[in-house]
């Protein structure tokens, strides 16, 4: 048994909630914040059997998606710089994964 731990930003995790509720897939959901611009992002917590690790993750790979966004810096919240910086492009989005070995699995 494998529990797999999905970072997903929040804009995607509606879509993959409902992705794993047309799969039967059991997972956890929890607010979480964190990260270079300190947004809300989604933890999925699944806990799998060694076979079914592939699947969850093409569902996360599939509705996980990166894409582009400008900032400026100056007056994001949680950056801030001394002197104004000109507006930046950034990757967001996406999905932080990690596949971890379940030693014990109970239920009450």
């Amino acid at each position: 048994m494998k529990l797999i731990i999905a970072i997903v930003q929040s804009e995607d995790a509606k879509r993959l909630q409902a992705a794993f509720v047309d799969n039967n897939v059991g997972a956890t959901k929890l607010a979480s914040t964190g990260g270079f611009l300190r947004e809300g992002n989604t933890t999925f917590l699944i806990g799998v059997e060694d076979e079914d690790v592939d699947g969850v993750l093409k569902l996360i790979e599939e509705h996980s998606q990166t894409r582009e966004e400008t900032i400026n810096p100056g007056i994001h919240p949680g950056i801030s710089f001394e002197q104004p910086i000109e507006p930046v492009n950034i990757t967001v989005g996406g999905a932080t994964v990690f596949v971890l070995p379940v030693d014990q699995f109970l239920h009450f």
